[in-house]
């Protein structure tokens, strides 16, 4: 059975896989637990960054070297590097500065879906505007940032998972539209109870190590309300643009408010209001009813000092069963048609700014 030097020795000539240093000069290996008689080791490691596959191929290199040299079975836990250590690396580290979607030379306009609460119809805008400027004949990309709530790929009506092309993720290609949610990488209807710091590692490699290509636009569906992943993401894209979907009900725009708060605070800027829900019109006589209430949309962009893009009557999309995407209305249908005028106002407003 290998003894904890004997362990020490193998782990320790692994490179840190952010520093592409060894272990054993970085202080990574951070302790070493040896249960002799299952034939077990545990080994407790420090790296630069969590998070992403480059934990995930450290992590198996471990396993696979423990195991050739004598361990039953390995347990791994992980911890980021202290900054007294990582200062050490400085000069390593700024050579490896994050390139790609965030860098600050990136012409790409990222815009944030954003709510105060849930129920509002947050991700539907956020999949049909993505769809409606991908129409425009945009390169888009959509990131599915709702990580306890993800529904894109259910709404879109996505079957496939993304395919891995060396160490990047290739994103899934539906309606014109590159997507990547947390729904790829869970089991079906599994909930996620990771902690906030994970969650947060897992949407930097959203950005950091998806192979998105070449993007105009890059929409972002937020969770709701002013949490820690919401603020995550604000902090870590170099500028983002914000759309705040809200109901006409005076509550929801209430609250509602406190996430154009949130961009405002994080230097990002208000792109504007769509009001979900705003009524119901009989197809047969034509009436509007305005079924939860009227003019929350209005006073919330006032509020905001924002213009109001749209206001979006209830209506459920035609469903195509050779091409289903449930909650993805057509060009031809009326929802279709604002989308796609919503989608001509971002684009104008992005170009003025």
């Amino acid at each position: 059975m290998l003894s904890v030097e004997q362990v020490k020795e193998l782990v320790g000539e692994l490179n840190d896989p952010i520093l592409e240093v060894p272990l054993k000069e970085t202080g990574g290996i951070v302790e070493v637990k040896i249960k002799e008689e299952k034939e077990h080791v545990s080994v407790k490691i420090a790296i630069a960054k969590l998070g992403g596959q480059p934990q995930l191929d450290l992590q198996m290199e471990v396993v696979e070297i423990l195991k050739e040299n004598g361990a039953k079975t390995v347990g791994i836990r992980f911890d980021e590097l202290p900054e007294e250590a990582l200062e050490k690396f400085k000069g390593v580290m700024e050579e490896q500065t994050i390139e790609g979607l965030l860098s600050k030379d990136n012409p790409v306009e990222f815009i944030a879906i954003a709510s105060g609460k849930g129920g509002v119809g947050k991700s539907t805008v956020a999949v049909n505007l993505a769809v409606s400027l991908a129409r425009q004949g945009k390169k888009v990309g959509l990131v599915d940032a709702d990580i306890y709530g993800f529904s894109v790929p259910d709404m879109m009506g996505i079957q496939e998972k993304p395919e891995v092309e060396g160490e990047q993720i290739i994103p899934v290609e539906r309606q014109g539209v590159k997507v990547i949610s947390m729904a790829f990488f869970v089991e079906e209807n599994a909930p996620v109870i990771w902690r906030g710091p994970m969650l947060g590692k897992m949407i930097t490699s959203f950005f950091t190590e998806v192979k998105w290509g070449e993007l105009d636009y890059l929409i972002l569906d937020l969770p709701p309300g002013t949490g820690d992943v919401a603020l995550d993401v604000h902090t870590m894209l170099p500028s983002s643009k914000e759309i705040i979907v809200t109901t006409p009900h005076p509550t929801a725009a209430f609250v509602a408010a406190r996430a154009g708060a949130m961009a405002k605070h994080t230097k990002h800027s208000i792109l504007g209001v769509i009001e979900n829900m705003s009524y119901f019109q009989s197809k047969e006589t034509g009436n509007k009813e305005y079924v939860f209430g009227k003019g929350g949309g209005a006073k919330l962009a006032q509020e905001l000092n924002t213009p109001l893009l749209g206001e979006l009557p209830l209506s459920q999309p035609e469903w195509n069963e050779n091409n289903f995407s449930p909650s993805v209305y057509g060009e031809q249908e009326q929802l279709g048609q604002i989308y796609d005028q919503i989608a001509q106002n971002v684009i104008e407003a992005t170009k003025e700014q």
